[in-house]
């Protein structure tokens, strides 16, 4: 299987490149910077060369050709101001989405974020406001895109530590800590799993082992 994944050198994309790697799938990474490559070659993963917030759906549907699913794990990161909260988080999402009809591949996995939403209201944080509502929107135009078979995870805040393979997922889980490594986990599960598609889902950390958790969705 075919990934590709936008955003290829962030921490929960680079797990899930050695993840697909180690099982015998064949990923593939969007970077920006040549000088990202060697870290997506060391996880297993082809790099594949785009600016995300300088090309158009042609240019990248050349990409996707071959591939049998696509993965956003882009981001604009921490530090960056509010517009670009809106060329990456959303519209370089939307582009994926567009980029994909055009190259025939269905299968798209959305990682967003708990609290996203179009009119999200966060007065205390601007840029935060604007990120969530920019994955809010992202959100929103993935869905409205019958050509896809879509998935959007929204994990509850990041951490770092090892995983441990145990999770809560569900349409609804409240607030809560989930690690980067059992994201990757369960994204790499998801791909596998088709009933999964058009299902919106939260993840947190919990006590039910990945695979559980997908099988369960539905």
């Amino acid at each position: 299987m075919r990934t590709v994944i936008a955003g290829g050198h962030g921490q929960i994309a680079l797990r899930l490149e050695r993840l697909l790697a180690a099982r015998g799938d064949e990923p593939a990474g969007i970077i920006r910077r040549p000088e990202q490559a060697q870290d997506l070659l060391d996880a297993g993963a082809q790099p594949l060369l785009l600016d995300l917030e300088a090309t158009d759906p042609d240019t990248l549907a050349e990409l996707l050709e071959g591939a049998d699913a696509v993965v956003f794990a882009a981001g604009a990161g921490p530090g960056s101001g509010a517009d670009r909260k809106t060329s990456v988080d959303r519209d370089a999402a939307v582009l994926l989405a567009d980029a994909a009809e055009l190259a025939g591949v269905r299968r798209y996995l959305m990682v967003s974020s708990m609290g996203a939403h179009a009119t999200a209201d966060y007065p205390a944080d601007p840029v935060f406001e604007a990120y969530l509502r920019a994955k809010g929107a992202a959100d929103d135009a993935i869905r409205a895109q019958g050509a896809l078979d879509w998935t959007i995870l929204r994990p509850g805040r990041l951490t770092d530590g090892p995983g441990t393979g145990l999770v809560r997922l569900a349409p609804s889980t409240g607030r809560g800590d989930v690690d980067r490594a059992d994201v990757a986990a369960v994204l790499a599960e998801l791909l596998r799993a088709p009933a999964t598609a058009g299902h919106t889902l939260e993840l947190l950390a919990g006590d039910t082992p990945v695979a559980e958790a997908v099988a369960a969705v539905g």
